[in-house]
């Protein structure tokens, strides 16, 4: 391997770095606070979360995606938010946290202000279905083969996702997704670029 090769792959390694950190230090808070939760609260913190139309339940908004039901619970977030996560970093690296803090703010106050009272919404699963919707809604207004490539791709292997915002029981909180891809929507409203069209004017 001569020397240009190998500063290619050093770029290539500085840039994956920096892609996914903010995105790894997240899941590793998410991880510590359930150990911390597991060992020392049994399972108290969960308390925490989004409790619908009760004052104190809105300081869920901002903790909810930090705290999980469980190790299984954790597991079955921290991939889909690391893949989905990079692409919105790859594709969208300036305007990542304020996607996020738009997908939060609406998947939260969503679930509080809708989702039935005296239950309790934890988990990442917003700020997951907010980056699938924010993904799929810039690419139609950026029009371009990488972004529309990129959503054909999000698409097949997270499509999936879609049934998870359709209501059902079994203590899914399907109001936090269905305004988890309101809020990815809306972000990407606000956020993503639009395709610059050239008219003609015949003379």
């Amino acid at each position: 391997m001569n020397d240009t090769q190998q500063q290619r792959l050093q770029a290539a390694g500085v840039g994956a770095k920096r892609l996914l950190q903010p995105l790894l230090v997240f899941v590793a808070l998410m991880w510590l606070v359930e150990i911390f939760d597991w060992l020392l609260f049994n399972g108290a913190l969960d308390g925490l979360g989004i409790i619908p139309r009760q004052v104190a339940g809105l300081r869920g908004i901002p903790l909810a995606p930090l705290l999980h039901g469980g190790f299984g619970h954790l597991i079955a977030n921290t991939l889909p938010f690391l893949a989905l996560g990079a692409l919105v970093r790859l594709r969208h690296s300036r305007q990542f946290v304020a996607v996020s803090l738009i997908v939060i703010a609406v998947s939260g106050l969503g679930t509080w202000l809708f989702a039935p009272p005296h239950t309790v919404h934890i988990g990442a699963s917003g700020l997951i279905f907010g980056y699938f919707a924010f993904l799929l809604v810039a690419a139609y207004y950026e029009r371009s083969p990488g972004a529309l490539g990129l959503a054909l791709l999000v698409i097949v292997f997270y499509g999936g996702l879609l049934w998870g915002a359709l209501p059902q029981g079994n203590g899914i909180s399907w109001q936090g997704h269905l305004f988890g891809l309101i809020g990815g929507g809306l972000a990407a409203y606000a956020l993503a670029p639009r395709r610059i069209q050239i008219k003609i004017d015949p003379q």
